[in-house]
């Protein structure tokens, strides 16, 4: 398993907050849906409230 960098932003009640995450993952797209699960999971947030702008091995 790689280690991916995922960094966007998700929205909160003041606007949109930044985020960047360090995952393992088998892939970019496991990667992308794990950030889903973690930040919607921590923040209540749904998958249309999060914006995922950047997935780079780490």
């Amino acid at each position: 398993m790689s280690t991916y960098t995922v960094s966007g932003r998700f929205q909160s009640r003041d606007g949109f907050q930044p985020f960047s995450k360090d995952v393992e993952a088998e892939n970019e797209n496991l990667a992308r849906e794990r950030i889903y699960t973690q930040v919607g999971s921590q923040h209540g947030r749904k998958r249309t409230q999060i914006e995922i702008e950047e997935v780079s091995a780490a």
